[in-house]
């Protein structure tokens, strides 16, 4: 059975590389990322042929009552998710991680494009999709990207994939002095949580610590986290990753203060230029769920050429049938009625 044994440096060597190498590699997938989610447990396991690893899937797991547990690969897996026997080969693998762990599930979220083939491929080897008909607030993660594909481009024609109103509203930044720098710095990172935990008050959203972001930069070698200023104004942050050829738009936020000189936007044109700086092939700005929001409109601003990509979404492996029905279906029904105001 192929579980990495991380005592042995040889073999996590080599299953670092091929992550980070590989073509359908992701941020989420790599060992890192278990190390940001340390609330969880990791297992990897991966498949071998001819000496050399040809797949590959980091899983974390969470902890349920009664000794019980769920697996979930972000991102997953390291491999052409096309081939079907190759994937199923692989979560053979997993099987025995599933059995040492009491595993309800394992969850897996793969980046790559939806198609009516590929949905039928998996739905009809009996795996369970939470896809395109399927309400997206089950989803733990949007379905639909909007994604910047930086290839043959420089910092000045990657702006012709920007729409009109996007180029002049940065323009504009730029003639009003706003500045942007970045570093891996604590005090930056304080500075890009004050936005952040700013922007979550102002919009009614759930925050993670300051301590969760220093985890990510002492994790990943390639963060960076990027400050927009004006004069003497703190106006926005971000943190953002290159990962081996994909920049990934983590997390961001902004300020009360001169809010009309769009400081996200100089920003996220500074962050793209690193990208295209280091050779990275495209710029993840993350997900939305309604085309008709804030955020949608924002980040379509950068990616008016390329509009949105449409993941496959969530695809499920069940091991225990009747308590993944309790997890799937009575959970957030439970969710959805706490949700509704009270009946006078």
């Amino acid at each position: 059975m192929a579980v990495l044994d991380k005592s042995n440096l040889a073999d996590v060597g080599r299953y670092d590389d091929f992550v980070r190498n590989s073509p359908y590699g992701s941020m989420m997938q790599d060992r890192l990322w278990a190390e940001v989610k340390d609330d969880w447990g990791n297992e990897c396991v991966y498949l071998e042929q001819d000496g050399k690893i040809i797949a590959a899937l980091s899983i974390l797991i969470k902890r349920l009552p009664g000794g019980y547990s769920m697996l979930y690969a972000t991102r997953g897996p390291v491999c052409d998710v096309t081939d079907l026997a190759l994937v199923q080969k692989l979560l053979k693998e997993v099987d025995e991680v599933a059995k040492k762990y009491k595993a309800i599930m394992l969850k897996f979220d793969p980046e790559i494009t939806y198609s009516d083939e590929l949905y039928a491929l998996y739905k009809n080897a009996g795996f369970h999709l939470t896809s395109k008909d399927d309400e997206q607030e089950k989803l733990i993660q949007p379905r639909k990207n909007m994604i910047l594909y930086l290839e043959d481009h420089d910092e000045e024609s990657i702006m012709m994939k920007f729409s009109k109103k996007g180029r002049s509203t940065i323009r504009g930044a730029e003639k009003k002095g706003v500045q942007v720098r970045y570093s891996r710095s604590d005090e930056d990172i304080e500075l890009f949580y004050e936005t952040y935990r700013t922007m979550s008050e102002r919009n009614n959203i759930t925050t993670r610590s300051v301590d969760y972001f220093k985890k990510i930069r002492d994790s990943y070698e390639e963060a960076r986290v990027y400050i927009a200023y004006h004069e003497e104004d703190i106006l926005a942050g971000a943190l953002t990753i290159n990962y081996h050829g994909k920049m990934y738009y983590l997390y961001a936020g902004s300020t009360n203060v001169k809010r009309n000189l769009n400081p996200n936007h100089i920003m996220n044109y500074e962050m793209i230029k690193w990208g295209i700086e280091m050779g990275a092939t495209q710029y993840d700005f993350g997900g939305f769920f309604e085309v008709s929001d804030g955020l949608y409109i924002f980040k379509k601003s950068f990616c008016d050429k390329d509009g949105p990509t449409e993941y496959i979404g969530e695809i499920d492996k069940v091991y225990k049938p009747l308590m993944y029905n309790i997890l799937e279906k009575v959970i957030p029904m439970v969710k959805r009625l706490r949700k509704k105001p009270n009946q006078q």
